[in-house]
């Protein structure tokens, strides 16, 4: 006889992990932010900022050129830190530029 599937405890566990996901592309966004300097600024200035790269983020030339500036950027801070690779774990890189992509 079939094993019986439970949908409720299947969708709960689901949405357990979706708010997880969440939640930790959210603390990675808050540690790129404090990485960068970008918290000594105001809440308004950031969002302005961010919100006229997006605009800007259509040209192919100008994505190209903020991936090299971030590679470099974590390249540069693992090395300060003497972590090895632990600041370039693509999380929060891949998070902000999937971001500006969708």
């Amino acid at each position: 006889m079939r094993k019986v599937r439970d949908y409720d405890a299947e969708l709960k566990a689901l949405g357990d992990k979706a708010r997880a996901l969440k939640a930790k592309k959210v603390q990675q966004l808050g540690q790129l932010v404090m990485a960068t300097g970008a918290d000594a600024l105001d809440a308004e200035v950031l969002a302005g900022a961010l919100l006229h790269v997006i605009g800007e983020a259509q040209v192919a030339d100008n994505r190209e050129a903020w991936r090299s500036d971030g590679a470099a950027f974590f390249q540069r801070r693992g090395r300060k830190s003497g972590k090895g690779n632990a600041g370039n774990d693509g999380g929060a890189g891949e998070t902000s530029a999937g971001g500006a992509q969708g």
